[in-house]
């Protein structure tokens, strides 16, 4: 993407609305984070967009992100979503056990206020959850409802613009098939109920039909079908990738290049996780844990170019494991066993144990795509945002080709980002003059 001269300029007090299908463990921790942040209670580690500078073309560091681009500011940000649970945010985060007490009853009055509107849900697609909070009819007038809520929600809080970021489960594996080939075959699909077309993908479309932009927080088939990547260019509607890069992947996705860098070879690969929270209940049915499977499989071999060096990386065994462990919570933990070999073909192991916060690692990845699919669609992007990769385990590009290499699409990220600072220094100039 190339930013084009009309990036648009942010007016004092409008309201950016981020809409989360899916108010679970990821969402709460976002919602009461940015709370926290605002009463001075906390900081926000991790978080690009707060705490990051913009990189130079020669990799050294320059100004704070939030200095020199025209982000969306956490007084300007309005929370809302869907879910099948009709718990407020303060009581889905007491449930989900990411966040403790000390730092929820402080902003308590804040997440009651907030309650999710009924879901659009089937237990045919993530089997292991159910709630009474869901929208009825076909899947047409569920999606028609979806409009609506959103159009009334902007409306009710008065948001100029709006983001939806699908923080939400883990659905059961599909391939693109007939009813997602086209926006024309995706619509008469719902017309008639296709049993082909998930939840996720009905939010994708009534996003895009909205103008807000799709960020996935999880490896589902949804804004990135041929049909919904019609409408965003249609609509002008900003898209990104699939899944957020946390835990085992993030490491993976470091780990890899070094490798790569250094021409080592490498035999194998072993990932196991086990994790207790909501998503880990999902991930224990094997249909939507084949989703998941294929979104960490996908990225070694971008990495390594085994047809590039097929002495090195021809023949890989990659395995990835994940268990349902109740006892850990969101505190997921993975493992990998890496079997390298160097000089002469002498062996050598990498292990990593990554005992990590499965929602506090997603929480500052959610809001800062939110932020940048903001910023991005302001500044004319649509379709699927390349530059956003850094972000995603699965990265949805035009080509169809991703990057999986952190520091390649870091690059391509700050790239994007310095387009972005100098359009906004040139109108901040132009405004002046």
């Amino acid at each position: 993407m190339r930013v084009v001269p009309g990036l648009k300029p942010l007016r004092k007090g409008e309201k950016l609305a981020i809409l989360m299908p899916g108010m679970g463990a990821v969402a709460t921790t976002v919602i009461a984070g940015v709370e926290a942040v605002k009463k001075k209670l906390a900081a926000p580690v991790g978080s690009l967009t707060q705490l990051g500078h913009l990189l130079e073309e020669d990799g050294r560091p320059g100004p704070l992100l939030r200095d020199v681009l025209p982000l969306a500011s956490f007084d300007d940000l309005v929370f809302g979503g869907w879910d099948p649970i009709p718990d407020d945010v303060y009581a889905a985060a007491v449930r989900a056990k990411v966040l403790g007490r000390e730092h929820l009853d402080p902003i308590k009055a804040e997440l009651e206020a907030i309650r999710p509107m009924p879901a659009v849900f089937d237990k045919e697609w993530v089997r292991r959850l159910d709630g009474p909070n869901v929208k009825k009819g076909s899947l047409r007038e569920k999606a028609e409802a979806l409009q609506a809520d959103i159009k009334g929600f902007m409306e009710r809080n008065r948001c100029a613009r709006g983001v939806m970021v699908w923080t939400g489960s883990t659905e059961v594996y599909v391939e693109v098939g007939p009813a997602h080939e086209s926006l024309k075959a995706f619509e008469a699909a719902l017309d008639r109920n296709d049993p082909t077309i998930a939840p996720s993908m009905i939010y994708a479309y009534a996003a895009i039909k909205c103008g807000l932009p799709f960020m996935n927080g999880a490896p589902n088939l949804a804004q990135d079908t041929p049909a919904l990547q019609e409408l965003a260019e249609r609509e002008g509607v900003a898209t990104g990738g699939k899944d957020f890069k946390t835990g085992q992947t993030l490491m993976k996705t470091t780990i890899a290049p070094m490798l790569h860098a250094r021409l080592l070879g490498l035999d194998g690969w072993f990932s196991t996780n086990i994790l207790g929270n909501r998503d880990g209940e999902v991930l224990d049915d094997a249909a939507s844990f084949k989703t998941k499977e294929v979104s960490k499989l996908g990225v070694l071999d971008q990495i390594l170019s085994p047809k590039q060096h097929p002495e090195l990386y021809g023949d890989i065994e990659h395995k990835v494991t994940i268990h349902y462990y109740p006892p850990r919570g969101d505190n997921k933990e993975g493992w990998d066993a890496i079997d390298i070999y160097g000089w002469l073909g002498y062996p050598m192991q990498i292990k990593v144990n990554f005992q990590c916060r499965d929602s506090i690692l997603a929480a500052p990845l959610a809001l800062d795509l939110a932020l940048l699919a903001d910023l991005g669609q302001r500044a004319g992007g649509k379709g699927p945002q390349e530059w956003l990769s850094f972000f995603f385990k699965s990265p949805v590009t035009a080509s169809g080709k991703p990057v999986h290499d952190l520091f390649q699409q870091q690059a391509t990220l700050h790239a994007q980002l310095r387009r972005f600072a100098e359009a906004a220094a040139a109108a901040a100039k132009s405004a002046v003059g």
